[in-house]
């Protein structure tokens, strides 16, 4: 045996390095640094932070995620996957409806009525993977689905007309509400109480699943049929991706798939449970459901998935086709 600096080492490891070979590496936890595009603590950031905790407890040894805290109060929660994308941050739990802006294609992730598991077999997550990574962006998983999106108001409709509405809107719906006639205005989810108490808007657009309870005392009426789904995602900063260990990526896509599976929104029992007590909940609070039915429902909906289509294709002419095909 050999003594070099108070350590043991073998005749074999000794000869390994004289032929400048050296015994594999193993590799240290990992901590990465963590972000969220909703406030720590809400209902649709819930997802992404049950995510983080499972990995902080599974991962020990391996990886750890730091949760350095949620948007608006890190910035705008429209700029957050952009900023990681240049390494501000490691990893975000984000919805699409944020992340337009580093790709153009983004919505067809909310447009889908197909499974995860049918996307990535007909290779239509791969196709995004592509694009993303063109950005420094890694696609990881869904790591959850609040379910159809619905408009919540404070005045009374009764057909498919949003004339003389000033709706609080995000990207995920802009299209769709203008279509129908609507005035619209983009703020800070913080900002929908106050923008509704005092009439500054007539409305936004929103998950049932992710529903703010205190919303509801601003809120009187829930219009149905719901439109697209509110899926949310892991997102990676591909360099530092590629600077983790087989190992440490092997994981993170474990825990991102099986929080995928689980979020899956077609029949999906606790989503569907989730729904029915907010409805009942809010029911109790006095909010009234405005339900199109007939020829107006087809008009909503053929507004909603057709305006949203027509602007993907708009936007990203080269791939908008052939992300129809999959994901259409």
């Amino acid at each position: 045996m050999y003594k070099t600096f108070g350590l043991a080492i073998g005749v074999g490891a000794v000869a390994l390095m004289s032929l400048g070979v050296h015994a594999p590496a193993y590799s240290a936890e990992v901590t990465l640094r963590g972000a969220s595009c909703f406030p720590i603590g809400s209902p649709p950031g819930s997802a992404y932070e049950a995510l983080v905790k499972a990995v902080n407890e599974r991962g020990k040894g391996v990886m750890q995620i730091k949760l350095l805290g949620g948007a608006p109060a890190i910035g705008s929660p429209f700029t957050l996957t952009q900023k990681m994308s240049k390494g501000a941050y490691d990893v975000v739990g984000c919805t699409e409806a944020y992340f337009g802006n580093v790709i153009p294609e983004a919505p067809v992730l909310r447009l889908s009525s197909k499974t995860a598991a049918e996307l990535r077999k007909n290779g239509g997550i791969d196709y995004v993977q592509r694009l993303l990574n063109a950005k420094n962006v890694h696609y990881v998983a869904r790591h959850g689905d609040f379910g159809p999106f619905n408009l919540w108001l404070n005045k009374k409709i009764d057909k498919p007309d949003l004339k003389g509405l000033n709706l609080r809107v995000a990207p995920v719906y802009t299209a769709f509400f203008k279509s129908l006639g609507a005035t619209v205005q983009t703020a800070a989810m913080p900002q929908i109480y106050t923008l509704m108490e005092n009439n500054t808007v007539q409305g936004y657009g929103w998950p049932a699943g992710a529903f703010v309870p205190p919303w509801a005392k601003v809120t009187k009426y829930q219009v149905e049929p719901g439109f697209y789904t509110s899926p949310l995602q892991t997102l990676v900063n591909l360099k530092k991706w590629k600077s983790l260990t087989q190992e440490q990526r092997d994981f993170l896509t474990k825990v991102g798939l099986e929080f995928e599976a689980k979020s899956e929104p077609i029949n999906n029992p606790a989503l569907q449970a989730r729904l029915k007590k907010g409805m009942e909940t809010r029911a109790k609070a006095g909010m009234e459901i405005i339900e199109f039915k007939g020829a107006n429902r087809e008009k909503w909906l053929a507004a909603a998935n057709n305006e949203a289509w027509n602007e993907v294709l708009q936007r990203s002419p080269k791939h908008g086709k052939a992300l129809e095909k999959l994901f259409r």
